[in-house]
């Protein structure tokens, strides 16, 4: 009877799961214009009021995307008072849409991969997933490693799309 050799483990490829870095919290947008004055203006007084009386606990351990939708000038201030309110609450927040929210996290998430650790290693960026993944985190995974992995593929072990190969 022939023994049947799993070739993919012996190749000495390093699997990376990009799924393995997407937070579970729930996402929310924060859009200013629901404070706006006739959906245009902001107002100070009124503003700095909702500032004190909204109830920011509905941010508990949330990832806060905050924006205004509408097409109206927003002081920045507005912005930071934001911030200062969601702060100690809210699990991560940026200025932004929803898309940017996720780069963002992935971002920050995958800022801290000990890079070193996959030096001169055959590296698969895993494809399929079952969590929403952005193209941003492909994108961000590749610069990290592209200056230490002696190569990078797409896809799954048993059949990768190449990315990179360092000349030897």
């Amino acid at each position: 009877m022939e023994t049947i050799i799993n070739k993919v483990a012996q190749s000495g490829l390093v699997t990376i799961n990009l799924e393995d870095f997407y937070d579970m919290h729930e996402r929310v947008v924060f859009d200013i214009k629901n404070c706006l004055f006739m959906g245009l203006i902001l107002k100070e007084k009124d503003f700095r009021e909702f500032i004190k009386s909204n109830d920011w606990q509905q941010f508990l351990n949330k990832n806060v995307a905050i924006l205004c939708s509408a097409d109206a000038i927003v002081p920045t201030w507005a912005y930071m008072l934001i911030a200062s309110k969601l702060n100690g609450i809210a699990n991560y927040y940026i200025f932004g849409n929803l898309e940017e929210l996720e780069n963002s996290m992935f971002h920050k998430q995958l800022g801290q991969l000990d890079v070193e650790s996959f030096r001169d290693k055959k590296l698969v960026i895993k494809g399929c997933s079952n969590l929403p993944v952005p193209v941003g985190a492909y994108v961000e995974i590749s610069r990290l490693l592209l200056p230490v992995a002696s190569s990078i593929m797409y896809g799954e072990p048993c059949s990768t799309v190449p990315v990179f190969k360092r000349k030897v």
